[in-house]
């Protein structure tokens, strides 16, 4: 497996993030290793928060979130996944897929042996990390989701349409960007995520910041695009971003589907306490906070949260309003 590591010059001078660098090595699972990056702050013994990210974004989106929490008394862990941030970029899409990630990061938690945590998850960090708290429910103490999903298929294209529902998609155009915020808002053609996966997985260079700048036109500085840019000098460094939505099952007969129900399954289980903290204006996850506080046992008796005035990434617009949201929560749910 080729890998890339970007340069550390790419990630100086950050506004609002001078956390210095951790790194873990886990097993790639074709007998090479891959470095993990992460940022801990916080005293080592204190109750642990982990907060996952998602495509195309970095530890770096949980900059505003990270002083709140430690200022709580907190130890804080966001790690990078593979192929994003900090950490290591297989070159190839054919590298990466979903059981992959799912694997790479549990084996992230199972070396640094994290126990007792709060995972706050958005995004892709809420299908990889559900799936991890599905398969190893005794690290955790309590979830949230945040603009976060784990699709199982029972929403998507069902599998007897599933080669309609391709066929479909191939014959989509390749939308610009500044397009996809209509294609999503537009409810009678075409489900506008699959304009999104094919805008990711065909647009060459994919353009990270400008991604940034249309979910986020208002509420995103020059710097922060940057930042964002930072971890992708060039297209060797996006195999990631390219290829993640096209690993979102949403076909009925996509190879995750079995086992997203199942954790699922797991999930309906889990008692301890699980909240919903969806942002009011995004338009990707809209009404999916509904299907968690329904299904998932520990969701039941929780004040589940709406951020106001925050789009996808919620921690973006709303940073210090979603850390408060997240320390209310462990207040009214004391570990132990």
């Amino acid at each position: 497996m080729e890998t890339v590591r970007t340069p550390d010059e790419r990630f100086e001078n950050l506004p609002d993030f001078p956390y210095a660098p951790r790194y873990v090595e886990i097993p790639d699972g074709e007998g090479g290793r891959l470095r993990v990056h992460y940022v801990e702050e916080g005293n080592a013994q204190a109750e642990l928060i982990v907060l996952m990210h998602g495509q195309p974004s970095w530890s770096f989106l949980y900059r505003k979130m990270i002083p709140i929490l430690v200022a709580a008394g907190h130890r804080v862990i966001a790690p990078d996944l593979i192929g994003f941030g900090r950490s290591d970029k297989p070159t190839e899409r054919s590298d990466y897929s979903y059981s992959r990630q799912v694997a790479w990061m549990t084996s992230f938690y199972e070396a640094l042996d994290l126990r007792d945590a709060t995972l706050y998850c958005q995004d892709w960090g809420s299908l990889i990390g559900l799936r991890i708290v599905a398969d190893q429910p005794e690290r955790f103490a309590r979830v949230v989701v945040a603009n976060g999903a784990l699709p199982d298929g029972s929403g998507g294209i069902p599998k007897e349409h599933a080669a309609a529902g391709r066929e479909l998609y191939a014959s989509l155009p390749v939308v610009d960007v500044e397009e996809l915020g209509a294609r999503f808002r537009d409810k009678e053609g075409p489900p506008g995520f699959l304009y999104w996966r094919k805008f990711c997985a065909e647009t060459t260079p994919l353009p990270i910041g400008e991604i940034f700048r249309f979910i986020e036109p208002d509420a995103i500085s020059e710097q922060e695009l940057a930042a964002y840019e930072a971890p992708f000098p060039d297209e060797r460094y996006k195999a990631a971003p390219h290829i993640f939505p096209s690993f979102v099952p949403i076909f009925g007969d996509d190879p995750e589907v079995e086992k997203n129900q199942q954790a699922w399954q797991a999930l309906a289980r889990f008692g301890k306490p699980f909240q919903t903290a969806f942002s009011d204006h995004d338009p990707v996850t809209a009404g999916g906070e509904k299907l968690f506080q329904e299904r998932i046992a520990g969701a039941q008796g929780v004040e589940h949260v709406t951020i106001q005035d925050a789009g996808h990434f919620l921690q973006q617009d709303q940073g210090e309003q979603c850390a408060e949201a997240l320390l209310r929560f462990v207040r009214a749910h004391p570990f132990g």
